[in-house]
């Protein structure tokens, strides 16, 4: 068994045995870069990947040109208001209590932009709502402190585990990696449909990959979906996104897009060493 520091159950400790011999199989005969991770200091998204990452991001652009439109018109209403109906300009306010065209107006116009917003963002829910047909379809189990996955077309099962310090160089890793690379990944080819079928297995997790614009909370004794399409090549990071106890930032999640190619070939060994 390898050391780690991570504070795991006594059982979920004894798994790294298997983790460990399962390592071989995520050995991907493919250079790929890290595409999909943190960047410290940095204030926008991570590289979107997908369609459903576009989407996001071309919404949250909206909707911030949309607010910032409001926040200027209220700001300079209230700055025309003090400066217009101050005591020593205006020495006799006014007496009257309502203005219907007025009230109207800001009863209308709030629809009119909630109306505005949702005919964008709902079809973009709607889109990452609606399943589509699965290329490959998998099953991840958030555990207290690992994900288990399953690729239920292929029967092949694999834990994955956080890797110590020590041990990024050994699985092809940078140092500044640390928290966010596992021993074992995700492995998909590039293009294809990927479904994710969600649960947990103790307490809720929740499994998402910024750059893939997909989250999903992982309820024990419920099954839930996500999917997407990875268009570039290289290596994704994630974190377990739902406060699932004290080892819960030591739990990352490590996907691999591939090539066609390269995925056969993992696909091989990965079905002669982590059967189900």
């Amino acid at each position: 068994m390898r050391l780690t520091t991570l504070m795991h159950s006594t059982w979920a400790s004894a798994g790294l045995i298997f983790a460990g011999a399962a390592a071989t199989a995520q050995d991907v005969n493919q250079e790929l870069e890290v595409v999909g991770a943190p960047v410290p200091g940095g204030t926008g998204f991570q590289f979107p990947a997908t369609e459903l990452m576009r989407d996001i991001i071309w919404l949250d652009g909206m909707l911030l040109v949309v607010c910032a439109a409001i926040t200027l018109f209220v700001t300079g209403l209230l700055a025309w208001v003090v400066l217009r109906y101050n005591s020593k300009t205006n020495t006799s306010p006014a007496t009257f209590t309502h203005n219907s065209p007025l009230e109207v107006a800001w009863t209308v116009v709030p629809i009119a932009i909630l109306v505005f917003i949702g005919a964008f963002s709902l079809p973009i829910l709607f889109k990452q709502q609606e399943i589509p047909e699965a290329d490959i379809t998998i099953k991840v189990t958030g555990y207290q402190w690992y994900w288990g996955y399953e690729y239920e077309d292929d029967d092949i099962y694999f834990e994955s585990f956080m890797l110590d310090r020590e041990e990024l160089a050994e699985f092809g890793y940078e140092d500044e990696h640390y928290l966010l690379a596992t021993d074992t990944a995700v492995v998909v080819p590039v293009g294809a449909t990927i479904v994710m079928n969600v649960t947990g297995a103790d307490v809720i997790h929740s499994w998402t990959i910024p750059a893939f614009g997909v989250k999903q909370d992982a309820v024990p004794g419920r099954l839930a979906q996500l999917w997407f399409a990875a268009e570039r090549e290289g290596i994704y990071f994630g974190q377990c996104s739902e406060l699932c106890g004290q080892a819960h930032a030591y739990m990352p999640i490590t996907v691999k897009v591939v090539s066609q190619e390269a995925y056969d070939e993992w696909l091989i060994a990965a079905k002669e060493q982590n059967p189900v």
